[in-house]
């Protein structure tokens, strides 16, 4: 089989296109021809060697759909879309014609989304909603703040928000564009550019401030994320850009009555990665959430330049299709 593998870190030179021999599934086991594969920044990472634990050589890669080729028979045949855990890290990745998992690692893909729509679905998604409802727990009529909002993620949790009858504010430093997601309503978007970020938010909140941020940049908006929050409010955390230390004023915070919430995509298993996305295919099939906007889609021949793309921050989801 076809596959992108890196022996060492390093540029994205050291990514080589190779030929190698096709795995065997044992009990338990599936293998899942890939028919799509996100590029993901965190991908780039892990070949540049910024991603703790990899192990060499590896195939990188996170997320994937595809057709199960061999394995139970009552999966076989299946088309399939999963993500997370180990793939690509200590556990060959996505980013090849072939796929070994565990059989519990795969969910049925939504009907109504092409194999490369599936794929830009996985990491996003599933760190959106551990954050937003396992972590934050988000109720109707909430008001959420998204930093990052034009982003996988952030998008991501303005839909689900959305779906789940919250309030919301989008925030970045580059345009938004809502009319790529139908039926979604903003109380307003921020531009970290043009306005001080905890006024605008308490702005459009009537004072009040918002009840849930979903922090997708940190660093140095980590602490004018913090000040948008009302009494109460809780914040979630998936990354820090920039500088990974942060300072904020401890009394206001236990005054405020404030929480704080970290979300590590990594440490979510493909086993729960599945379930997750088993929990959203109703909503993509019921048209309440869109996939990401795919930007690039390239054979897996050209997988090298795919991530040069990613790297310089190429709009849009970048696709792989390893059975191209």
């Amino acid at each position: 089989m076809k596959a992108l593998q890196f022996k060492e870190f390093g540029s994205l030179d050291r990514l080589e296109l190779v030929e190698l021999p096709a795995p065997k599934p044992r009990e338990g086991e599936v293998l899942v021809r890939v028919e799509a594969a996100a590029v993901n920044p965190s991908d780039v990472k892990n070949v540049q060697g910024r991603m703790l634990g990899t192990t060499l050589p590896r195939i990188p890669g996170r997320d994937f759909s595809g057709v199960v080729v061999d394995g139970p028979p009552s999966l076989v045949g299946k088309e399939v879309w999963g993500s997370g855990g180990d793939l690509g890290y200590t556990r060959d990745g996505s980013h090849a014609e072939l796929l070994l998992l565990p059989a519990n690692a795969v969910s049925e893909k939504p009907r109504n989304l092409s194999f490369a729509q599936a794929a830009a679905v996985g990491v996003a998604f599933t760190t959106a909603y551990t954050g937003l409802i396992q972590r934050a727990a988000l109720r109707a009529g909430e008001t959420v703040l998204v930093t990052g909002a034009a982003g996988g993620v952030g998008s991501a949790v303005l839909q689900l928000a959305h779906a789940n009858g919250a309030k919301l504010i989008a925030v970045d430093r580059k345009p938004f564009r809502p009319e790529n997601f139908p039926g979604l309503q903003l109380l307003g978007f921020i531009n970290t550019t043009e306005r001080e970020l905890a006024g605008a938010a308490k702005e459009l909140t009537a004072a009040h401030g918002v009840d849930v941020a979903f922090d997708c940049v940190g660093g140095v908006l980590f602490e004018q994320v913090l000040a948008t929050l009302g009494h109460g409010g809780r914040q979630v955390a998936i990354t820090s850009v920039g500088d990974r230390r942060v300072s904020f004023d401890l009394l206001d915070f236990y005054h405020r009555e404030l929480s704080l919430y970290g979300v590590d995509s990594r440490s979510m298993s493909e086993a729960a990665s599945a379930k997750l996305l088993d929990q959203l295919r109703p909503l993509f099939e019921r048209g309440e959430l869109a996939p990401p906007t795919i930007g690039s889609q390239r054979p897996i021949a050209e997988g090298r330049a795919l991530f040069d793309l990613v790297a310089r921050g190429g709009a849009g989801k970048a696709i792989l299709l390893p059975s191209s």
